[in-house]
């Protein structure tokens, strides 16, 4: 796929939206760097048509979707990994918390 179908699948999807597409919607779309030229030039010839963005437009969304997405393994370890400090955390002030108790039942 060229750049330019890519630049004319985003128009299609931001026009099928009730979007206005515009070199700057265009850009913040693409997967690629491209330059302003050339985002400009695709632009100027692309033609809404509403059927173009449905076959090919769900290629580019399976390819972002299943490159950006962490499988189950990671999604646990990352999870384990944020819940870690916490339960530390939890640990201490329940140890904190029966020193306290136990100070408050001595006096």
């Amino acid at each position: 796929m060229t750049i330019s179908d890519e630049i004319s699948i985003i128009a299609n999807k931001l026009a099928n939206e009730g979007k206005v597409p515009s070199v700057a919607l265009i850009k913040s779309q693409l997967n690629q760097a491209v330059p302003l030229p050339k985002i400009i030039s695709a632009l100027k010839n692309w033609h809404h048509e509403p059927k173009f963005i449905q076959a090919q437009n769900q290629e580019i969304t399976t390819k972002t979707s299943t490159e950006a997405k962490p499988n189950n393994t990671e999604i646990s370890l990352l999870i384990a990994n944020a819940l870690a400090p916490l339960q530390r955390d939890i640990t201490e002030l329940k140890q904190q918390l029966k020193q306290l108790l136990d100070q408050q039942k001595n006096s």
